[in-house]
């Protein structure tokens, strides 16, 4: 169970979509400085029709799309901001710049693809793509450095969002993660939270996996994962 006392903190994680459509979580992490104040979710069906004389029926011509926008404020001129290459920064645009690496497409091949981004904040999770970055500087220094920064990101992803909730987590809390070499269950288990629940791990992973061997699983099988350190 995530600490009541401990503030769940926002986050945006770089994902892709495996040709299965499943997600595969890249492991690069961006905290929040602050969390937003509010998060605007929109959605909207692709329909043909209607328009004729007389009236037409309208047709749904697609799944829809759900949109998600919210605004994240950085500043360095607070007591602890985030540290970038291990240094207190002193240009905010060094903590925008990792908010700015979703906008960039990398290459596959000989194409150019969005890359995939998660924002999860408690209950509430997006994957999709971003759309837009808007990046409003707002406070400067005495020499013309940026030090605040308010940014606006639009997101999308090509359906309606499933109308489920799901329970909170510390954001970095991932359902799995790869078992290191000569890592035990018991030890994965103690990592994920209760170390007395070392049994319930292995039952978890032999049911996912079908491995022959459960309490000794080889390195790199998945056992559910705790909150990231």
């Amino acid at each position: 169970m995530p600490d009541p006392t401990r503030l769940l903190k926002a986050e945006l994680r770089e994902i892709e979509w495996t040709e299965d459509r499943e997600v595969r979580d890249l492991g690069k992490v961006i905290d929040v400085q602050f969390n937003p104040a509010t998060l605007k979710v929109s959605y909207t069906n692709q329909k043909a029709g209607g328009d004729q004389p007389g009236g037409g029926s309208i047709q749904f011509v697609g799944s829809g799309t759900t949109k998600l926008s919210v605004e994240l404020v950085f500043d360095v001129t607070v007591a602890e901001p985030p540290e970038v290459d291990g240094a207190r920064p002193d240009d905010v645009r060094r903590l925008t710049a990792k908010v700015a690496h979703f906008m960039i497409p990398q290459p596959v091949d000989d194409n150019f693809v969005q890359r995939g981004v998660r924002f999860h904040w408690g209950t509430f999770v997006f994957e999709g793509v971003m759309d837009s970055m808007n990046e409003t500087l707002e406070f400067f220094s005495a020499d013309g450095r940026p030090l605040r920064a308010s940014v606006t990101v639009e997101m999308s992803q090509q359906e309606i969002k499933d109308f489920t909730f799901g329970e909170a987590g510390v954001p970095g809390t991932e359902s799995s993660r790869p078992l290191e070499d000569g890592e035990s269950i018991h030890d994965a288990a103690g990592l994920a939270g209760d170390p007395e629940q070392w049994r319930d791990t292995a039952d978890a992973v032999e049911a996912d996996q079908e491995l022959e061997t459960p309490r000794l699983p080889p390195a790199g099988a998945r056992v559910p994962a705790g909150p990231r350190r």
